[in-house]
């Protein structure tokens, strides 16, 4: 009897995808308490417009993409359980760090470090010199995104070599997309809970409590993950299937590749490896646009604050989980079509790449209700994670296991750049046309109120404006409208540069 259970397959995989899931839930929580807070909580106090928000933000995406680079060198260095620990533990000491800005913003300008978070509050706000409370509230937010994002860095490079450890070629994309759906899950709980968090109890407690969630994680870690092979819980039959396309080479240069260091240098000498980072630089900035600004754009054009708009938030990040699907398509082309694995996740991914077109109605049609513009963003998000877990997967499918968190690393780093520049080109873009396309009574605002051209509006300059009777019409979604069109059309643009240089697929071994 107990002979036949020891036929029978262990299943211990997918608990570590699980336990993937839950660490990539915690860190989009994390970076969205601030995207979830600023508008209502944070910006009242310290001062803060689209473009101090936009610098913040922007520079959190260019720390996370030079985090990346070294990340995932770092993972394969420390391997797999190590890496993951030093990772989530630095970004949960990261996002606790947020909430104590403001004292340290208190203490700064005032010279009284112990007033605590309300005390701060009324402290600073005796300051005033305004310019002084933007600039250091400002610097010890990016001091902390910082400390976030280097930590951050290292989930995904960690992620896909546990994937690429845990997973033959056929299930990574079904694997990776089901834990990958935890930044799905994250931005799904975030607007149901951050913004009532920091109403009952204060911004700063928000990110103290969601901060906290990543040291329980790395409990878990430690008592579930070992190697497969070392695991006792993964039984010989699990391990054959796991290594299953071992079997394609032999074991004496399987065991060379699994040895053998890549460098960076040699990484970047490898068409496949400029592939996977342009297709990142061009679509991770669309997916953390939509993460970073679409509670900003439900408040800016659609006047809603962050509880206000924590249904359609909701709704909207609800409808990004049949992102799903991106793991069972390609595998739907490999099975029942025959098809290699690269030629099946680059036609699933040529498939999600138009969803995102939708992108270009959202603000035209947005004028009749603003469920279509959620619903649109909620469809391009799902098309933008089904793209991601497939574009992840490409790495595994070609890679030796060794350089994989590397080159995971290398378009972490690309994908950084791009989302940098779209962060920080967006906040500027957006205080230029709440200004420049703003109209008073059908006349532009900078005709009528020149003093401003220069400089900033002062703070509740247009609710003072519609109290005295003026008609004012905000032109800021003019400016969303210009980066939806950027969004639309990128997916298409990064598949056809990678298919271009990569056509076919070929796999980098210890001969290459």
């Amino acid at each position: 009897m107990s002979s036949v259970k020891l036929l029978k397959p262990t299943n211990f995989r997918w608990t570590i995808c699980v336990l993937l899931f839950i660490a990539t839930t915690i860190n989009y929580l994390d970076r969205q308490v601030l995207s979830l807070t600023w508008k209502d909580f944070i910006a009242p106090e310290f001062h803060w417009n689209n473009n101090d928000y936009g610098n913040i933000t922007a520079l959190f995406s260019i720390f996370y993409a030079v985090g990346m680079l070294f990340a995932g060198k770092f993972v394969d260095w420390m391997d797999t359980k190590k890496g993951f620990l030093w990772a989530i533990g630095i970004w949960s000491v990261g996002a606790v760090l947020h909430a104590f800005c403001g004292v340290a913003t208190s203490g700064i300008l005032t010279g009284n470090w112990t007033a605590g978070f309300h005390g701060s509050k009324e402290l600073i706000a005796t300051v005033s010199n305004t310019s002084a409370i933007i600039s250091t509230s400002v610097s010890l937010f990016i001091f902390a995104r910082f400390v976030l994002a280097i930590g951050e860095a290292g989930n995904f490079p960690a992620a896909i070599k546990t994937t690429a450890e845990y997973f033959p070629k056929k299930d990574r994309a079904l694997s990776t997309s089901i834990w990958n759906a935890g930044a799905t899950v994250g931005a799904l709980a975030a607007p149901i809970t951050i913004p009532f968090i920091a109403k009952s109890m204060g911004w700063e407690w928000a990110f103290i409590i969601i901060g906290a969630l990543g040291f329980v994680w790395m409990g878990l870690w430690v008592f579930h993950y070992k190697k497969p092979h070392e695991h006792h819980k993964v039984n010989e039959h699990e391990l054959t299937y796991i290594n299953q396309d071992h079997q394609e080479i032999s074991v004496e240069e399987n065991q060379l590749a699994e040895e053998r260091k890549f460098t960076f240098k040699e990484c970047f000498s490898y068409r496949q490896t400029w592939a996977f980072a342009f297709g990142k630089f061009m679509t991770d900035g669309v997916w953390w646009f939509f993460l970073f600004w679409t509670p900003a754009y439900l408040s800016s054009v659609y006047q809603m604050d962050s509880t206000q708009s924590a249904f359609p938030l909701f709704i909207l990040y609800m409808i990004t989980l049949f992102s799903i699907i991106g793991g069972w398509l390609p595998k739907y082309f490999v099975e029942k079509k025959g098809m290699n694995a690269y030629n099946g996740r680059m036609k699933a991914m040529l498939i999600f790449a138009f969803f995102p077109l939708l992108a270009l109605l959202a603000q035209p049609l947005g004028s009749i209700t603003y469920w279509i513009p959620v619903l649109i963003i909620g469809v391009a998000g799902a098309a933008h994670q089904a793209w991601s877990a497939n574009i992840f997967s490409t790495v595994g499918d070609m890679f030796p296991k060794k350089a994989i968190a590397t080159i995971t690393g290398i378009g972490g780093m690309a994908g950084g750049i791009g989302s940098f520049l779209i962060n920080k080109s967006s906040g500027v873009l957006f205080d230029h046309a709440h200004k420049a396309w703003t109209t008073v009574d059908g006349v532009p605002l900078l005709d009528k109120y020149p003093q401003y051209i220069n400089e900033r509006l002062p703070d509740g300059f247009f609710e003072q404006l519609e109290k005295s009777g003026a008609v004012v019409v905000d032109g800021i979604d003019k400016g969303y409208m210009i980066i939806f069109s950027v969004c639309a059309v990128a997916y298409l643009i990064a598949w056809a540069v990678m298919k271009t240089l990569v056509p076919k697929y070929k796999v980098i071994s210890n001969k290459n």
